[in-house]
């Protein structure tokens, strides 16, 4: 108002029109200077608002994007985790399949092994009577083969049915066969025997000669002799049967067959 009172203004407001137009001036002036601050705010703030919207949307656009690739990831994961399932399983299967396979050789180990052993064992069985076997007779200890066991027992089997013949046959077969075996000297005495059987008295006594010459002290050197003169006798060659049941009572006196001896020479004549 002082600004109104200077002096440039005083003629003019000297009037009481000049006055009242110049009260409305100022009155709109003032009414005016209120509206174009309230309009400077509006425009501040709206363009406060603007740039938060801006901001706003930027800032959703990031989180959007920062969620798309979030849930990128997570597919990529979710499908790495299908495909570690998926591994897993078929782990598992090849791993039940191994088991299985592992069982079934395992059986079949088994069973080969049962096999081996009963093979074996069925070979056992076959080779045995082809080993050598311990045989006692007469006094002696021998490793026989088993063929020849079975041949022996074979030709004492013919001798005990009294078929001498045969008999005959299976010893003289077996000295030929196996002339260096334990039963050897066995064999010469019941081929003796054989043929006394089936009186072959000569033979006889061609055999229990040479028995008794190779086995003086063989425990059935005694019977021998004593069948020697008996084949003797048979052949009615009394000197020679007298002479060697004196020779048998010589050599082997405390024999049963020198007891045996000494009546049959007291029954000579």
């Amino acid at each position: 108002m002082s600004m109104l009172r200077s002096d440039r203004f005083l003629p003019f407001a000297s009037t009481p029109t000049a006055k009242a137009v110049l009260v409305g001036v100022l009155m709109a002036l003032s009414a005016a200077g209120p509206a174009r601050a309230a309009l400077f705010e509006d425009d501040e703030a709206r363009k406060a608002i603007l740039d938060l919207r801006t901001k706003m949307a930027q800032n959703d656009d990031a989180q959007r994007a920062r969620v798309t690739e979030l849930q990128s990831q997570l597919e990529t994961a979710r499908r790495g985790l299908l495909d570690l399932s998926g591994q897993i399983e078929a782990l598992k299967s090849d791993l039940a399949k191994m088991r299985g396979q592992n069982e079934q050789l395992a059986r079949d180990l088994s069973e080969t092994q049962r096999k081996v052993t009963d093979q074996s064992a069925t070979l056992d069985n076959r080779l045995r009577p082809l080993e050598p076997q311990k045989v006692s007779l007469d006094g002696k200890e021998f490793q026989a083969d088993p063929e020849e066991k079975r041949q022996f027992d074979a030709a004492m089997g013919l001798i005990r049915r009294g078929d001498f013949n045969e008999a005959t046959s299976a010893f003289t077969s077996f000295l030929t066969r196996f002339p260096a075996s334990g039963f050897s000297d066995s064999v010469r005495f019941w081929l003796g025997n054989a043929q006394y059987g089936k009186r072959d008295y000569k033979g006889a006594i061609a055999t229990f000669k040479a028995f008794v010459a190779a086995n003086p002290d063989h425990p059935r050197a005694a019977e021998s002799l004593l069948a020697i003169a008996n084949c003797q006798i048979e052949l009615k060659d009394t000197k020679s049967a007298r002479k060697t049941l004196e020779d048998l009572q010589k050599a082997y006196p405390g024999s049963e067959a020198a007891k045996a001896a000494k009546e049959r020479a007291a029954g000579l004549r």
